[in-house]
């Protein structure tokens, strides 16, 4: 069975309450003329299917409140995927689908610019090379206070990233601080096709070190990966730092294929379904790589999915070490189901296992406190969270730092 992968609240009746609201009527013996228990008289023999459209009729012919159909619907399928208790298999109703799709297929409209929450407003983390922002003059480090006039100090970061996306040539105004500069500077910047690199890297030519970031896996990440290695090798660096942090995961096909780089033809996951049949996914051959000197791969409770079967691989293997914290433990397969309505329902098929770690699963206590779970680092290293960290200059990065120590010890 070939299937696209994608490795990325329980309602309770208020028994005791109806119970007791209705106990008079119980006692008076006027059971057959109560409202509410009278259903439980209907037939037993009802499918789910009449028994849910019998529910949603009565519901919206009677309630008070005379409940829209569509967001009575939506809130129906909602809570039947909360029933199953999986974090990740979710419903999205047509608006929230059409953005995933977006997402997914890599269709946004916007200025070109990773953006990260700022109390002043968002702050640009990188500008992608070529993109509207980019050519517009907006720099790494600048932090967005206004959009088209508004001040967006203290405003969700979502919310402040929805004001500068919009469509396919419309216009947005920004008012940017920037370190250095005494009045705040401003853009008015033509909104473009954007997609997103997943992949970036920098030569850090004080330790004289590669660093490379993989964002996320999409199908794009092994063409942006190569391109990246080659950057910082043409510096002939000493080690390579790849960063798996935040690496909520993505396509199985594109972590096995950057694998490849370290593991030829070997079994990197091994994926199980609910009728009991496995499937395997092995690396390419010949697609191995020189490293000629130390690589660490940072991972932290955030590095999920398909970012944890390249960081699990690549230990069970030993070609690499682990520095940062445990992973998130998301050992499921996910793939997503396009619905009548434009509506789609991402649902878990399968659990996957590592070639000698197996499943890691995540358990976590009542309160959704992590207990055990994901893949435990060669190396711990906790962030200070009494230090501000800049992903941007990777100052105060303890694990950073810790990789880059790792390195120098071990080169010749």
């Amino acid at each position: 069975m070939k299937i696209a992968k994608t490795i990325g609240t329980v309602v309770a009746f208020p028994t005791c309450f109806a119970f007791g609201f209705y106990w008079q009527d119980i006692h008076k013996g006027n059971l057959g003329k109560n409202p509410l228990l009278g259903i439980n008289a209907a037939s037993k023999t009802a499918s789910t299917q009449e028994t849910f459209q019998k529910i949603y009729s009565r519901i919206l012919a009677e309630h008070i409140k005379r409940p829209d159909k569509k967001e009575l619907k939506y809130s129906a399928m909602e809570g039947l995927v909360a029933s199953l208790g999986d974090p990740h298999t979710n419903f999205f109703e047509p608006k929230t689908n059409s953005e995933f799709r977006d997402v997914t297929q890599g269709k946004f409209y916007g200025i070109g610019a990773r953006l990260l929450p700022d109390p002043l407003g968002v702050k640009v983390v990188s500008v992608f090379s070529g993109g509207p922002a980019d050519k517009a003059g907006v720099k790494a480090n600048d932090i967005v206070i206004a959009v088209d006039g508004k001040n967006v100090g203290g405003m969700q970061s979502d919310d402040i990233v929805m004001l500068i996306k919009g469509k396919e040539g419309s216009a947005v105004h920004l008012k940017v601080a920037r370190t250095g500069s005494s009045a705040p500077l401003e853009f008015t910047i033509r909104r473009e096709k954007v997609v997103p690199p997943n992949v970036e890297s920098k030569f850090i030519e004080s330790e004289q070190i590669g660093y490379i970031k993989i964002i996320s896996f999409a199908l794009e990440v092994p063409e942006q990966f190569d391109r990246e290695l080659a950057s910082v090798e043409s510096h002939g660096i000493k080690g390579l730092v790849i960063d798996l942090r935040d690496n909520p995961g993505g396509a199985l096909d594109a972590a096995a294929e950057v694998l490849s780089k370290w593991i030829d033809g070997q079994n990197v996951a091994k994926l199980k379904f609910r009728d009991g049949h496995e499937e395997v996914t092995d690396t390419e051959r010949s697609l191995l790589h020189n490293f000629k000197y130390p690589v660490v791969v940072l991972v932290n409770d955030d590095s999920a999915s398909a970012a944890e079967i390249m960081a699990g691989a690549l230990k069970d293997y030993g070609k690499v070490t682990l520095v940062g914290d445990h992973t998130y433990g998301k050992f499921s397969v996910q793939t997503v189901f396009q619905e009548p309505d434009s509506a789609g329902i991402k649902v878990t098929i399968a659990k996957y296992y590592l070639p000698k770690s197996g499943a890691l699963s995540r358990k976590v206590d009542e309160e959704g406190g992590y207990i055990s779970g994901g893949i435990l680092p060669d190396v711990k290293v906790d962030l200070d969270p009494d230090k501000e960290f800049d992903p941007a200059t990777m100052t105060n990065d303890a694990q950073f730092a810790k990789a880059v120590e790792i390195i120098k010890s071990k080169q010749k």
